[in-house]
């Protein structure tokens, strides 16, 4: 492939750039908006919290789950999400001689709303998921090699940082992830609503919302809600708010051993069916996952 061929050195630049800065799967670095990953071994499926980001895999391979939605990217893909999401990620391919390499960038709603309307597309933005892999092409390559590189040069971060941030969100609105980008922030289209609900919905863990209420917040009839959600998201309000809930006490459990408060403190009745929907989601049981998220021994605990 062509693009391939004229983007493996710039590959090779920026993976040896990242190795000289970062160790680690979640490094954060002096740019406030950039993070880096770096992995000698594959990674078992781990749940995490995805806001609003781009992720460009230098090498190796990744895997993530959205709902149902199976997702793999590697130095020719790119992954981005413009709503917060629950999801499963894995590395697939990473090795002592060869990690697992990625840099990630978070996503400024101004900076693109300010894009959008200094080159508008002229036409509505179509519904798209909310998430997605789209194809690297050699000018984002180039716009986050230029981000990356001032890393090298830490006086020149308060000066270029927030420019070439800018060049890199103007070259995901130019790529295959331009939709799904442009949709995000276009102010009186259903997936804006969504994404204040969403945000409202991870503020208010604790409440007892039903359908309708959510839909009547997003300014929807309830069928309508419930199909652009689905679409932007690939689970149903249930379901995201459940999820959510489950990683938010996952959170909690760390510094938080009892289970019963945990539960309670994310909106749970029952502990029992707090811990039924936890062990299901996390296979395990809370108290066992706390204590291994802990470093704990783990003899004795609930399965």
């Amino acid at each position: 492939m062509p693009h391939g061929l004229k983007m493996e050195p710039l590959l090779d630049r920026m993976r040896d750039l990242v190795l000289r800065h970062a160790e680690g799967l979640q490094f954060v670095t002096a740019v406030e908006s950039l993070s880096l990953g770096v992995l000698r071994q594959p990674l078992v499926p781990e749940f995490f919290f995805s806001d609003p980001m781009v992720c460009v895999v230098l090498q190796g391979a990744k895997q993530v789950l959205v709902g149902g939605r199976l997702l793999r990217y590697d130095p020719s893909h790119s992954f981005a999400s413009v709503i917060g999401l629950p999801a499963t990620g894995c590395v697939l391919e990473a090795a002592p001689d060869k990690p697992y390499v990625a840099i990630g960038m978070s996503l400024d709603r101004t900076i693109l709303a300010e894009l959008v309307l200094a080159a508008p597309r002229g036409t509505r933005p179509q519904r798209a998921a909310g998430f997605g892999v789209a194809t690297v092409s050699p000018g984002l390559l180039e716009a986050l090699n230029s981000f990356l590189s001032l890393l090298d040069y830490p006086e020149d971060i308060p000066a270029l940082a927030k420019g070439r941030e800018r060049e890199v969100a103007y070259r995901l609105l130019q790529s295959e992830h331009g939709p799904m980008l442009r949709q995000a922030i276009h102010v009186e289209g259903q997936f804006s609503k969504i994404h204040q609900v969403i945000a409202w919905m991870r503020q208010d863990l604790d409440q007892h919302l039903s359908g309708e209420d959510l839909a009547r917040r997003a300014g929807m009839s309830v069928p309508s809600f419930h199909r652009h959600f689905k679409a932007a998201t690939a689970m149903s309000p249930l379901q995201y708010r459940k999820t959510l809930r489950l990683h938010e006490a996952r959170k909690l459990l760390i510094t938080n051993a009892d289970a019963a408060k945990t539960a309670y403190a994310v909106g749970y009745e029952s502990p029992s069916q707090f811990s039924r929907e936890y062990s299901r989601l996390f296979g395990t049981s809370p108290a066992r996952d706390a204590a291994r998220l802990r470093g704990v021994e783990v003899d004795g605990l609930g399965r």
